[in-house]
């Protein structure tokens, strides 16, 4: 039988400690809420007040049940005030020597049976446990911000937490509403441990100047339809908070290189540049403390159109006859470019032509097109057998099959039959860009088109530009991104593009916590997707995209950097070789019905 609290404890009111007394008396539970100080202790019930009465406003709480949370709440000034509760929730700033401190006069001043748990996010729970006489009582709650909306909280054992304790915490997260994931003591956790990583990386491709802070953001929103691009969460964070997180997890956790706080991020950390609650970080606020985005002079200045030197666009040629090629077929013809496809018959061919049809007709299905648009963008594709219909496009995008062999060779046919000033595009991965160009006399009209998967639906292009791509030639690659509807991020010419570079490391680290049995995937999906709000978990997202598209992905980035954290995870390859491929094969890290 779990042990009932009745009545708990919670240090410190600032967001993340009056977001957790706000849970607890939402749920019925009397609340003594503790701060240093008269002063503190007034922020953090204004804090509060604010919070619910927000909550009141959007009626997702009544006027009498805000009342009564409130009436369950006790505000005092100290320690001594925690005498008579069951349960008491640290939530004070990261800094352990604080932690130990608090720990050590809660251990003097709460019930010999009194559980304390801290809700650090980042800090060794045994290093806390140890300043106590009752180490076996002492748990890790890490509730996530904001705590009244969030439904993850980790729960942390230590190797000397007693295990009726953490069936006891588990069960009162039940009764709050959330999602217990009990996990063991290292750096990060998981949500921290796998977050932190790819933000700190998202921050190395900034500072390399690979991708502007814009569009570094809007690769993320839009191509992993994450909540908030990587910048403007760090900015969210604040820029010290992080830097504090990823030194911590660096120094506990095997001085991991993808934790090592990028150098700009500690430049700016000094230079007093935290995010939003400092007023600038990687963008510039209105004010301190707001949500308000002003230009500056990382912004980006607005070309009037045709001013970038743009070259006009009207005929395309698409070459290849897969699944990306029927998309694009289909997206620039509905866009009203007239479209020369390819495929190597000079009939419509069955199986593609099939593909373009269901794709239009599933949009007139959805509402988004109608039957005379759809009719007039099949109106507009030309199939053909041969590469010599392109010798009056203005743009060429191949996306063909076969490997780096046969895209040069492509590429320099293309060269020889394309009149002069045809942009040029690959929608490839597997080889750079400019080993495509230079197999061609004009590799600055040569360029990347990376369009993420599915192309039909998902609203980025990734335009990759190479040392020798000319300016012009990515300002008509915008321009058609945009005729098409579509969000263009530029970057450089490297692995991964934006998306992958960062989307497959972070899968790959996850596939090393299962694999090292720190915690189950069901475990590290409810995590990411509860605890950081991401559309999928990172195995529910592997299965989807198959683990073999995953592995390759991941093996081209270690080669290009051979950085040893980005060496693809052994049971990543394991599962490859052994055939369980994902939801296409049946089975992937979960079991599937095959389709």
């Amino acid at each position: 039988m779990a042990r009932e609290f009745t009545r708990v404890g919670v240090v410190g009111l600032g967001t993340m400690g009056a977001g957790i007394v706000e849970v607890f008396a939402r749920n019925g539970v009397d609340v003594v809420a503790v701060e240093i100080s008269e002063a503190a202790l007034a922020r953090g019930r204004a804090t509060l007040a604010r919070s619910t009465d927000r909550a009141v406003a959007k009626a997702k709480l009544a006027e009498a049940e805000r009342d009564a949370l409130h009436s369950r709440v006790d505000f005092q000034v100290g320690l001594d005030a925690l005498h008579a509760v069951d349960l008491v929730v640290e939530a004070v700033p990261e800094q352990l020597d604080l932690k130990r401190r608090i720990f050590a006069e809660l251990d003097r001043v709460c019930r010999p049976d009194t559980i304390l748990a801290t809700n650090t996010s980042s800090l060794s729970v045994t290093d806390v446990a140890v300043a106590t006489d009752r180490p076996r009582q002492v748990v890790g709650m890490h509730f996530f911000n904001p705590a009244p909306v969030m439904k993850l909280v980790e729960v942390v054992r230590t190797v000397i937490t007693a295990a009726e304790v953490v069936d006891d915490v588990e069960a009162l997260c039940a009764r709050l509403g959330k999602v217990a994931v009990t996990i063991g003591d290292r750096a990060g956790f998981i949500a921290n441990a796998l977050l932190f990583g790819y933000l700190n990386q998202a921050v190395s491709l900034f500072e390399a100047r690979y991708v502007t802070r814009e569009d570094l953001d809007a690769a993320m929103r839009l191509g992993c339809r994450l909540p908030m691009g990587p910048l403007a969460l760090l900015d969210l964070i604040g820029l010290d908070t992080a830097y504090e997180i990823l030194n911590t997890m660096y120094r506990r956790g095997g001085r991991d290189r993808r934790h090592a706080p990028a150098p700009l991020l500690r430049q700016m950390v000094t230079a007093g540049l935290l995010g939003r609650k400092s007023g600038r970080g990687f963008y510039t606020y209105d004010r301190p403390g707001s949500s308000t985005v002003v230009p500056d002079e990382w912004t980006p200045a607005a070309t009037p159109a045709g001013a970038d030197g743009a070259r006009e666009v009207t005929r395309v040629g698409i070459v290849g006859s897969g699944t990306l090629a029927a998309g694009l077929v289909g997206l620039f013809g509905r866009a009203g470019y007239q479209v020369v496809s390819v495929t190597g018959e000079a009939q419509e061919p069955t199986g593609l032509g099939q593909a373009v049809r269901d794709s239009l007709d599933e949009e007139v299905r959805r509402g988004g097109l109608d039957g005379v648009d759809r009719d007039a963008a099949l109106a507009r594709i030309t199939w053909s057998a041969t590469l010599d219909q392109l010798a009056d496009v203005d743009l060429v995008v191949e996306a063909v099959t076969g490997g780096p062999g046969v895209e040069q060779t492509l590429f320099a046919s293309l060269d020889e039959i394309c009149k002069p000033g045809v942009l040029l595009a690959t929608t490839g991965s597997s080889l750079p860009v400019i080993e495509v160009a230079m197999a061609t006399g004009r590799p600055a009209d040569v360029l990347g088109l990376h369009f993420v998967d599915p192309a039909a639906a998902v609203p980025l292009v990734e335009v990759v530009r190479t040392v020798r791509t000319s300016a012009e030639a990515t300002a008509t690659a915008r321009a058609v991104c945009a005729a098409l509807g579509r969000t263009a991020v530029v970057c450089g010419d490297r692995a991964g593009r934006v998306v992958d570079a960062l989307l497959f490391p972070y899968l790959n680290d996850a596939v090393r916590m299962l694999e090292a049995g720190y915690a189950t995937a069901d475990g590290i999906d409810h995590a990411m997707t509860l605890g950081c709000g991401y559309p999928a978990g990172p195995f529910a997202l592997l299965d989807t995209i198959g683990l073999d598209v995953a592995l390759a992905a991941q093996r081209a980035l270690y080669r290009e950097s051979r950085e040893p954290g980005l060496a693809p995870a052994p049971l990543l390859e394991h599962l490859v070789t052994a055939g369980y491929l994902g939801r296409g094969t049946g089975r992937g890290f979960r079991d599937h019905t095959p389709r």
